[in-house]
């Protein structure tokens, strides 16, 4: 097992739990994800009992419930808990490193945006762990990729108002930037030496924003809850002057990004291959 505890975004406690500062907002302005993947992670797991890591506010839950599943979240984050509560979901504040299942088993682990969080082999580990005999992993990404010239107008606002900020160099990388995520992620799998061979599943879908919308959705990016107010200020104002720039509306280009794997008996690592 050679992935290192200790490295990686899952040491970024401090961002990884600020999400809650707005909850509301969180679910407002956050999208969905493309139903089309909803029901292929349901297909491919054997029965509808789904537990979602780093739930947040609920937004992954609420849409496999509406798919027919069980869901039983839990996050970090006490607030985002107690906000995906208000909608009858049940959650338990916890890291899903440190959380205790009790014995609770189930057909599906699943994480929207929120698997780079955890540490990768502990996680996965965690996931076999509860996981039914043929039971799921899936962790998947929505990858915004805008309209090439927005992209770069965009890029340039943050390296205006954010000099020295890690966004300097665009907050929208694409998929070329989350393949970090996808790589230790599948890795992750493969160490814990208790899943068959992950895939990568791609769904790609659009939205149209307004320029309100779009604004609306930025103070919930990673880290920028934590901005100082006068600078998040200049920063939307800078974003919304690039949006007025194009019409003052565009369309967003998403991939919905899926890694994979089936749960494996160890029987299962010794004779026919296993397919999924």
């Amino acid at each position: 097992m050679s992935l290192r505890a200790g490295t990686g975004p899952h040491q970024a406690r401090e961002i990884a739990e600020s999400f809650g500062s707005d909850a509301e907002r969180y679910d407002r302005a956050r999208p969905r994800y493309p139903l089309e993947m909803v029901e292929r992670i349901r297909a491919a797991s054997p029965g509808p009992d789904v537990l979602d890591v780093g739930c947040g506010s609920g937004i992954v839950a609420r849409q496999f419930q509406a798919a027919g599943c069980s869901v039983m979240g839990v996050d970090a984050d006490a607030r985002m808990a107690d906000y995906a509560r208000r909608s009858g979901l049940e959650v338990e504040v916890a890291t899903f490193e440190a959380w205790e299942p009790a014995g609770r088993r189930f057909d599906a682990v699943i994480a929207g945006q929120s698997w780079h969080w955890v540490e990768p082999l502990a996680g996965a580990v965690k996931a076999a762990q509860v996981l039914r005999p043929d039971g799921r992993l899936a962790v998947f990404w929505n990858v915004a990729q805008p309209p090439p010239g927005l992209a770069q107008a965009l890029s340039a606002v943050y390296r205006r108002v954010l000099p020295d900020s890690p966004f300097s160099s665009g907050v929208l990388p694409g998929l070329d930037g989350y393949s970090d995520f996808f790589a230790t992620a599948a890795r992750g799998m493969r160490e814990a030496g208790m899943f068959g061979e992950p895939e990568q599943w791609r769904f790609d879908w659009a939205q149209p924003y307004t320029r309100d919308e779009w604004l609306d959705r930025v103070p919930t990016f990673s880290g920028h809850s934590q901005f100082p107010p006068g600078r998040l200020d200049e920063l939307l104002a800078g974003i919304g002057a690039a949006i007025d720039a194009v019409g003052g509306s565009f369309t967003m280009g998403y991939t919905a990004a899926v890694i994979t794997a089936r749960r494996i008996d160890a029987q299962d690592s010794f004779g026919e291959p296993q397919g999924v």
